[in-house]
């Protein structure tokens, strides 16, 4: 950032104070729209209360913050506005202060500021420092804005010079020889949107070109579409518009692109479209271009305040992203990162993912090469990130179904609310995981078990938290989940006492992931420290209880992850001679839901409604 104008250091350009020096060239100031402060040049003197430039006479300075050419040492982020504003004037004299301080500023023209500090000042004074450090911060994020690929080509003039006319009956309106042909568009899947500012930037060569914040890499979602698109065998298209002009429908764009690597910022109703448009079925995905910290972490943020119930969690390395089309399971990081893993980060809603946010670059490997200009990037290669854009794309179409079926309102009990004491209630355990897989599958089961049983079945599902809340009344707990999640030592107690009560538990597996697997089967060794969960045998009377249950059919990933496997399989822990704890490693919940998200290790609709039945009579006859 560029304060004033700058005696020009030995070898290197004058700048106009119209211009602002990015890391690796020249911004044009007045091209940057809705500038922010820290874009603009003081060029008028602005009286700072409390500070006098004593020495007076020097150059005006061009004091640029970060890390921009011709700058041969550190300075201070205090009041260096207000130090350029004074620049040339004479000495003014002061009251005698109460306190000095000589600050030294290493500049290519060295100079030395003097400013007395009263005791009425101090305030002043340290706004000042807060407005520097600010100043400071957002130079270094100016060291990223710079270009990262070349423009995208342009789409081919497809003309035939053998048809004047349409193929319709006459009379018709002739089709001049040299008019394009228009063709149909391809269905549209994904929309990068338009945010920030863009400015003219300046090579070292001194080429020129433009860039925005938006679309520092103009090539990236372009070409993972054509990529994808390859692929999959179906042509797919992509647009570009901000936020203002998109009504938030899903159906029309079922996944919202974000690019950028400067901080990004949302207007509270920009925050509330964006959220409705996630919870009706839509996806976004945010690339964290050039892998620094002020896109990923404004990004990540503005999310968290968006879905304040949610949470961002890490994908396991078995979630459907990384494997529905190609397996991603080591990946490769040109420089700056000594690992071989793939890191996403994902806000599920229910058994989707929601929202998706790369922390490392992605679009310089979509549009096949590096990230250029910027040593400290970190990013994919460009196989890696072609294998995680075809998964990306696969996953969008295969879950928009199943995003659009889970957006249905479902009614939840409260967990105050009065019911007979006959009438069985689904009380489910929330966890600081994706506790909440599914909605509406526990509803399905619940009708499913009022239908084909005597017993009074309340249809609203109690979300209930061990440690917190009284689970004496409760007869059945229900805890699902997609990754890690742990109890206290509340939690743990509540539990121990619900199952020396009589009280059973259902675990499920939520689309039969290992990192689930791996965290219920840990926390229920804090609970029953003494028991281990077992296989129950075929002729277990829960697996006839209401339907005999000889087989079970699965979805296609379940059978590949348990080849040969045709009937229901379940394990528990026996307590006191009764089973009081059912364990799913097989989703069942999707099934009652009658999906069948790709990926997911499940029983099919049937298989698992018949035996969620059986499950739940168990439980209330022993």
């Amino acid at each position: 950032m560029l304060l004033g104008r700058k005696a020009t250091p030995q070898g290197a350009p004058a700048l106009r104070a119209d211009e602002v020096r990015s890391g690796r060239g020249v911004l044009a100031k007045e091209e940057i729209r809705t500038p922010s402060p820290s874009l603009q040049t003081v060029n008028e003197p602005r009286d700072y209360p409390g500070a006098n430039v004593l020495d007076a006479g020097w150059p005006a300075l061009n004091l640029e913050l970060g890390r921009g050419e011709g700058q041969s040492g550190r300075f201070a982020p205090c009041a260096i506005a207000w130090a350029t504003a004074q620049a040339g004037r004479g000495a003014r004299a002061l009251p005698p202060g109460t306190g000095a301080l000589r600050q030294q500023m290493k500049t290519p023209d060295f100079v030395r500021l003097r400013f007395r500090l009263g005791a009425r000042q101090r305030t002043a004074w340290f706004l000042a420092l807060l407005l520097g450090g600010a100043l400071l911060s957002q130079a270094d994020e100016n060291d990223w804005f710079v270009p990262l690929g070349p423009p995208p080509e342009a789409a081919k003039r497809r003309i035939s010079g053998g048809e004047a006319f349409p193929p319709l009956p006459l009379p018709a309106t002739p089709l001049r020889r040299t008019e394009r042909k228009r063709e149909p568009s391809p269905p549209r899947l994904a929309a990068k949107i338009v945010w920030g500012q863009d400015a003219s930037f300046t090579y070292g060569s001194g080429a020129q070109t433009r860039i925005a914040d938006w679309n520092l890499c103009p090539g990236d979602l372009q070409q993972m579409m054509r990529a994808a698109s390859a692929r999959l065998g179906v042509t797919y298209g992509a647009d570009s518009f901000s936020l203002a002009a998109f009504d938030g429908d899903p159906a029309a764009v079922p996944v919202l692109f974000f690019s950028g690597v400067r901080t990004i910022k949302f207007s509270a109703p920009e925050l509330e479209l964006l959220r409705r448009y996630v919870l009706r079925g839509g996806m976004i995905v945010a690339d964290n271009i050039a892998g620094g910290p002020y896109f990923y972490q404004s990004f990540r943020a503005a999310m968290e305040k968006a879905f304040p119930e949610l949470s961002f969690r890490i994908l396991p390395e078995d979630h459907p992203l990384y494997h529905i089309m190609v397996d991603v399971n080591q990946v490769s990081y040109p420089k700056n990162l000594a690992s071989h893993q793939p890191l996403l980060e994902g806000i599920y809603v229910y058994s989707r993912v929601g929202v998706l946010l790369s922390k490392y670059g992605l679009g310089c490997g979509w549009d096949g090469h590096e990230v250029p200009l910027l040593q400290q990037a970190i990013y994919y290669d460009v196989a890696s990130a072609g294998k995680i854009g075809l998964n990306i794309a696969a996953y969008a179409i295969g879950y928009a179904r199943i995003g659009r079926a889970e957006a249905k309102p479902e009614l939840y009990g409260a967990l105050d609310e009065k019911h007979p004491t006959d009438e069985f209630v689904f009380a489910q355990i929330k966890h600081e995981g994706a506790w909440n897989v599914e909605s509406g599958g526990a509803s399905r089961l619940l009708q499913e078990l009022r239908q084909t049983t005597s017993l009074r079945v309340s249809l609203k599902r109690v979300p209930v938290q061990p440690g917190q809340d009284d689970l004496s009344s409760f007869t059945f707990l229900y805890l699902s989940g997609l990754d890690d999640f742990h109890w206290d030592a509340a939690a743990v107690s509540t539990l121990k006492r619900f199952l020396d009560a009589g009280g059973t538990l259902l675990i499920n597996n939520g689309m039969g992931l290992q990192t689930f697997d791996t965290a219920a089967r840990r926390e229920l060794k804090k609970v029953l420290p003494g028991s281990t969960l077992a296989a129950l045998p075929p002729a277990h009377p829960v697996f006839n209880s209401v339907f005999q249950l000889a087989t079970a059919a699965y979805t296609s990933a379940a059978a590949a992850a348990r080849p040969g496997l045709t009937a229901p399989y379940l394990e528990g822990i026996s307590l006191n001679g009764d089973v009081k704890v059912i364990y799913s490693p097989i989703d069942l919940e999707t099934g009652w839901q009658g999906l069948n998200p790709p990926l997911a290790r499940a029983y099919q609709p049937e298989a698992a409604l018949k035996l969620g039945v059986n499950i739940i009579m168990y439980a209330m006859t022993h």
